[in-house]
């Protein structure tokens, strides 16, 4: 039986203003993860309209080596 987190390769990291980062989900394409990242960026803002931050990135997850 296949594993299908395997095919969830591309993780959305949220970053804070400090140096903390915690993965908030896993997607099988880089595109869909820059939608929900942008989605997330969008909503809830507490600056002005030209705070540009970005809170939310996008990083390839690298594979698993099997153990043997």
């Amino acid at each position: 039986m296949r594993d299908m987190t395997s095919d969830l390769v591309w993780a959305l990291i949220r970053q804070d203003d400090g140096t903390n980062r915690y993965r908030v989900g896993r997607y099988a394409t880089r595109a869909e993860a820059e939608r929900i990242g942008d989605l997330l960026d969008g909503c809830g803002r507490e600056h002005g309209a030209g705070d540009r931050r970005r809170r939310y990135v996008v990083e390839r997850i690298a594979p698993r080596v099997a153990q043997v």
